[in-house]
């Protein structure tokens, strides 16, 4: 019976070893991983990210809501013309609610030019159209005689105080960390993407492979090994026959 070489057996395990290796190379698809990329890019061509586009278009929100209350409460005082004139050209602090409609316009041109426009990623412009919207309407409740001027005296500057804040959790807890995992995603898969261009290069052309002349020695250790392989198989284990045998 002939032994197989040992040398034989280790080549066969490695093989064997081998293949569920190669298996999770063939399991990455490179067409998901460029499609995936193309998304992230088609995103940043865009612009702006659609939940800070989300974020501008609550503080456009903002400044228009605080709009229509200032209007409304200029038509119940007697008169849109009267009373603008009134709280406009004879500003008074402690009764003019004009304040804090320019509170809301400089909210809303800060954050827009912020985070619109400069595509700003930090919290600080926010932070400080918050920080100046809590200081100023905190001094206006305390000092101003706003609440002996009806129902308007309590609405404006509550809900001035609470889409400032809104815009502060919004930007703070949904824009910035969505944006900060997207970003994570696209390098992670444009580092995948890199790799599997390595373990997939594609087709290649016929000037890309290169075949050295055939020689006689190497037709002939061809061959030996061809004819080294084919004894281990099945086929040729044979019993041997002595020379009396027939």
């Amino acid at each position: 019976m002939i032994r197989v070489p040992a040398d034989a057996e280790n080549a066969h395990s490695s093989s064997v070893e081998s293949c569920p290796s190669l298996r999770d190379v063939h399991s990455i698809n490179p067409t998901q991983l460029m499609a995936r990329i193309e998304s992230y890019e088609g995103r940043e061509k865009k612009g702006i990210s659609d939940v800070r586009r989300t974020f501008c278009l609550f503080v456009t929100f903002d400044l228009l809501f605080i709009t229509l209350l200032w209007i409304i409460e200029l038509n119940v005082k007697g008169g849109i013309e009267t009373t603008l004139e009134k709280e406009v050209l004879h500003y008074d602090y402690s009764s003019s609610y004009f304040d804090i409609f320019l509170l809301a316009v400089f909210r809303f041109k800060v954050l827009i030019l912020a985070y619109a426009m400069c595509r700003l990623r930090h919290w600080w412009a926010i932070a400080f159209t918050t920080a100046v919207t809590s200081a100023f309407l905190l001094a206006k409740v305390i000092i101003s005689q706003l609440f002996s001027q009806g129902a308007f005296g309590y609405v404006l500057p509550i809900i001035s105080f609470i889409l400032a804040w809104i815009e502060t959790w919004f930007l703070d807890f949904k824009v910035l960390p969505q944006e900060a995992e997207e970003e994570n995603r696209f390098l992670i898969a444009q580092d995948a993407s890199e790799r599997a261009a390595l373990l997939h290069p594609g087709v290649l052309s016929d000037g890309q492979f290169y075949s050295p002349p055939e020689s006689v020695a190497g037709s002939y250790i061809c061959l030996v090994k061809d004819f080294s392989y084919s004894l281990y198989t099945p086929a040729y284990f044979t019993p041997f026959k002595g020379e009396g045998e027939k």
